[in-house]
């Protein structure tokens, strides 16, 4: 997908539409567009601000502050490995090193084809199944690194998505 100035424009100013303008709907607004797009482009932010008529600061502000919005292209698949004390007594080191290997980036980044972008995060309250990777929304459970390697494959198969609130 082709990202250009005068789409994010258009789709932006379609999703400020269904909102009042003005600072309260700024969350609201920025979550339609980080769906859309999976991150905020720069041309979003501002045209959100004069959409609404807020200051970019303050924009740039709320987009920067929430770790659930995103300022760089992100991959269709987010794949969070977790950290917590569970998941890294249990191995939980192994399946970031798998990753690493299997995509060729380091967390915090993206693949080049926009396929996966690696996060680590402290916890994600699934301690008794742990160690855990979430992608996307889907838990696996005792994750190991051969499930690393069905996951950059497209195995979506290993995903149990019974267990999704976690037993923590």
């Amino acid at each position: 997908m082709t990202i250009t100035a005068d789409s994010v424009i258009a789709k932006v100013n379609e999703i400020c539409a269904g909102y009042q303008a003005k600072e309260s709907s700024l969350i609201e607004v920025l979550h339609d567009i980080s769906a859309e797009y999976n991150f905020l482009p720069a041309d979003a932010l501002r045209r959100v601000s004069e959409n609404l008529d807020v200051p970019i600061a303050k924009v740039y502000g709320v987009a920067t502050f929430y770790k659930g919005f995103s300022l760089k292209p992100r991959g269709k698949k987010i794949i969070r490995v977790c950290k917590g004390t569970a998941c890294h007594v249990r191995g939980g080191d192994r399946n970031i090193d798998e990753l690493e290997r299997l995509l060729g980036i380091k967390p915090g980044e993206t693949t080049d084809d926009l396929e996966y972008t690696l996060e680590i995060v402290n916890c994600v309250g699934a301690c008794a199944m742990a160690p855990v990777v979430v992608v996307n929304k889907e838990y696996i459970r005792n994750a190991g690194p051969s499930d690393m390697r069905r996951v950059t494959g497209g195995g979506d198969a290993i995903v149990d998505e019974e267990d999704e609130g976690g037993d923590a």
